[in-house]
């Protein structure tokens, strides 16, 4: 039996190697709120699969110019689905490749206990300085904050206390800071092993447009294996396991 082992060694160094040189490279442009679940997924999908992820994190409004100004992303996890609808058109994606990968929650939250009720009051009240939004313009879940004030008639009101981020992260630093008493971000970014820090109110869906997040392949991800591998990896039961703790819903 022994004279076999060099050549099991020699066929599994060749099996390693063969492996290594098939993995690749993909380059994710990636939405802001879903910051900590791609992180988890990226790091399960690069041991299950070898590829390795580099991924930047922003709002989608920024992304779209920079894709459109010829960024080098191969992949862009929207957080909407009309950015991904539109780069199609454009043909700056590959036609088939977009799909819904999480439906986001929209949280009015405060760091501090008591501030935020149950029913959203406190927007009536007003009882706070400074509410933290990130830009409408740029991103989907900003816009859905300025929805919610609209729809509850207390926009104008509070359109003096409102303090525009960038994008939903830097709307979270804001509020976790206390340099705003509260503010509109996604329910993935406060919500941790199920519980909720602080205070919050849980928006109705109802009160404004549904944040359906798209993922779409792009031009410089067209036939890459690694870009086509994530797409698929994200629908994959672990991935879905993922999206779900953090709160999304799913199509």
């Amino acid at each position: 039996m022994t004279p076999f082992k060099p050549l099991l060694i020699v066929l599994s160094a060749l099996l390693a190697l063969s492996s290594h040189a098939r993995a690749d490279e993909v380059s994710v442009a990636v939405a802001a709120n879903f910051t900590a679940p791609l992180q988890k997924i990226a790091a399960e999908f690069e041991k299950d699969t070898g590829h390795k992820v580099v991924a930047s994190f922003g709002s989608t409004g920024k992304f779209y110019a920079q894709i459109k100004g010829g960024a080098p992303f191969e992949l862009l996890l929207s957080a909407d689905d009309e950015t991904p609808t539109k780069l199609l058109a454009e043909n700056a994606a590959v036609a088939g490749s977009q799909f819904t990968y999480a439906i986001g929650k929209l949280v009015l939250w405060s760091a501090k206990p008591g501030v935020v009720d149950g029913q959203g009051e406190v927007l009536k009240k007003g009882t706070f300085e400074h509410i933290a939004l990130a830009n409408p313009k740029l991103a989907p879940y900003g816009a859905a904050g300025m929805e919610v004030m609209k729809a509850l008639g207390t926009l104008d009101a509070l359109q003096p206390r409102i303090v525009l981020a960038e994008n939903i992260t830097q709307a979270y630093q804001f509020v976790s800071t206390g340099n705003a008493q509260l503010g509109f971000v996604a329910l993935s970014q406060v919500l941790k092993d199920g519980k909720i820090e602080g205070s919050s109110w849980t928006v109705p869906a109802r009160l404004y447009t549904p944040i359906r997040q798209d993922a779409v392949v792009l031009d410089k991800g067209r036939g890459k294996p690694a870009a086509l591998a994530l797409m698929q990896y994200l629908k994959s039961a672990k991935a879905v396991a993922v999206i779900q703790s953090f709160g999304y819903e799913l199509p």
